[in-house]
């Protein structure tokens, strides 16, 4: 899964963000630059966090943006990566629900979509990659984790 984001240059690494709201925005610049989503689909994904709450970290530093499978704004189905250095806060009042990275999804393909969950839970359970990807600062730093890791 990574090296398919890495291949398509589904990735962005960036220094941190004043609010949870900008860093989800940024998180889908790739796929929003590849047309695979709108602002619109953005936006749903942020009014769901803000109506249900930090909902999309699913970890400690780990984060999975997503809106409804087939929501507007959807023309594809992929996945794409973003490495923050300065944790981003989603709740203010728990630091469990900060996050530094970020594995956005966009789903118009149910088949493909499982698909791509069950391939993303496979890399998070490998806790040696996912301390790596923690500590990578760039391109180069996530190229030697795919090479290490392939």
């Amino acid at each position: 899964m990574l090296k398919e984001i890495f291949k398509k240059s589904y990735y962005v690494f960036e220094e941190g963000f004043e609010n949870w709201r900008d860093a989800v925005w940024a998180s889908y610049k790739p796929l929003l630059r590849e047309k695979i989503v709108n602002e619109d689909y953005i936006n749903s994904v942020i009014d769901c966090i803000e109506k249900y709450g930090p909902y999309i970290v699913i970890a400690p530093n780990i984060a999975m943006p997503h809106s409804s499978e087939g929501a507007e704004g959807c023309n594809g189905t992929a996945i794409s990566f973003m490495k923050v250095n300065t944790p981003v806060k989603f709740d203010l009042e728990d630091e469990e629900k900060d996050a530094v990275l970020f594995f956005s999804l966009a789903a118009d393909n149910h088949d493909k979509h499982v698909k791509n969950i069950q391939l993303l839970m496979e890399t998070l359970v490998n806790e040696e990659m996912v301390a790596e990807l923690m500590s990578i600062k760039n391109e180069e730093d996530l190229k030697k984790i795919l090479e290490k890791y392939s």
